[in-house]
């Protein structure tokens, strides 16, 4: 049985500048196509504008409040929001709100730095 908690596992800088603490993966556990991890953007931080070639994503918003771009769509986010990431949409997060910004994030196949294309500077 895996069974991970949040508070054990390390914190990791992803290519898109995210702070990751990843649950479940196959570099960790029995699970082998997809990932589970929690992000968290610090009060007036983002994410850098980035796309995926080959995995989808889901953002599910645990704490906190944002605003979601994927393309040329924006939208307000907020705690018990599920987002659906396409491969290949580009996409950024901002946190808007006064405290951290906490999201799962479900990456199948999982994340990979290889498979994150960062668009801006």
């Amino acid at each position: 049985m895996d069974i991970k908690n949040v508070a054990n596992m390390p914190a990791f800088i992803t290519k898109d500048g995210s702070e990751i603490r990843e649950l479940l993966a196959y570099r960790n556990s029995a699970v082998k196509n997809q990932s589970l991890a929690e992000a968290r953007v610090p009060v007036g931080g983002s994410t850098q504008e980035h796309y995926h070639p080959k995995a989808e994503e889901i953002y599910y918003i645990t704490a906190g409040t944002g605003r979601m771009r994927i393309e040329s769509e924006m939208q307000d986010v907020r705690v018990g929001d599920a987002i659906a990431i396409s491969f290949g949409k580009r996409h950024k997060l901002w946190n808007t709100g006064t405290e951290t910004l906490k999201l799962l994030c479900c990456c199948a196949p999982a994340y990979e730095h290889s498979d994150t294309i960062i668009t801006e500077t």
